[in-house]
């Protein structure tokens, strides 16, 4: 399969499926820090999403992707959209911030714009948004633990001729990987992944390897990974 995983640079979900044989590309502004600069796309993804196109990888070489991809996967920013914010989009009691709110409707243009895409398969990952932005109902809010992760992290996800990922190893015992800091319970900083990794924007953004593990394996196709070799690549 030809995938494009659209605002990643860590490279998880990209990796994810390589290892299977696929051939994935990541793509953000950003350098990625996945470790594979053949494997990922320096740009503004919105000028890829639609297959048709040549681009050239961070290690120079040029590609092209003929006719729409098999598959888009997108995590679009989510610091405007995001009901974690909503206490900035109303610093006074019931007044809006009117410049936070533009910023939230871009943010919004900038999801629709991945869920338009001229593609069959589409994902769109991003937390919990605020409702005042009118987002499209989510088709699946997915945990870490559900996937051999030992976090709690809320994510919902847009599918567009994709069934649902199911659940590949639910864990019993885990802790909230963002601490919100109000709960001694759920809160707790000292038991917060993201939180004990220092709180960086990244940290507490990535994909969780076993979220992109399920969806290499449960949305691949059943290609076969012998064709293409992890360290090898098109």
């Amino acid at each position: 399969m030809n995938v494009l995983i659209a605002c990643e640079e860590s490279q998880t979900v990209c990796k994810a499926f390589r290892e299977r044989g696929h051939r994935a590309f990541s793509c953000d502004l950003v350098p990625c820090s996945g470790g594979h600069p053949e494997w990922h796309i320096q740009g503004d993804a919105l000028q890829l999403i639609n297959g048709n196109c040549t681009f050239v990888t961070a290690d120079t070489h040029t590609h092209t992707q003929a006719g729409p991809w098999d598959l888009l996967i997108a995590h679009p920013p989510c610091t405007f959209l995001s009901n974690a914010g909503a206490v900035r989009l109303y610093p006074q009691a019931g007044r809006l911030d009117l410049d936070r709110y533009a910023e939230g409707m871009k943010a919004k243009e900038f999801f629709l714009l991945f869920l338009a895409a001229d593609c069959e398969r589409i994902c769109i990952e991003n937390p919990i948004p605020s409702s005042v932005f009118d987002l499209p109902h989510c088709s699946q809010v997915i945990q870490p633990y559900e996937f051999g992760e030992p976090w709690s992290k809320k994510t919902l996800l847009w599918l567009k001729g994709l069934p649902p990922l199911e659940p590949t190893q639910r864990v019993k015992d885990w802790k909230p990987y963002v601490s919100c800091g109000t709960s001694a319970n759920k809160g707790n900083k000292e038991k917060a992944g993201a939180s004990r990794a220092g709180g960086d924007k990244k940290v507490r953004s990535t994909t969780f390897p076993g979220i992109a593990a399920a969806m290499a394996e449960q949305w691949g196709g059943g290609y076969q990974a012998a064709q293409l070799s992890l360290f090898g690549g098109i």
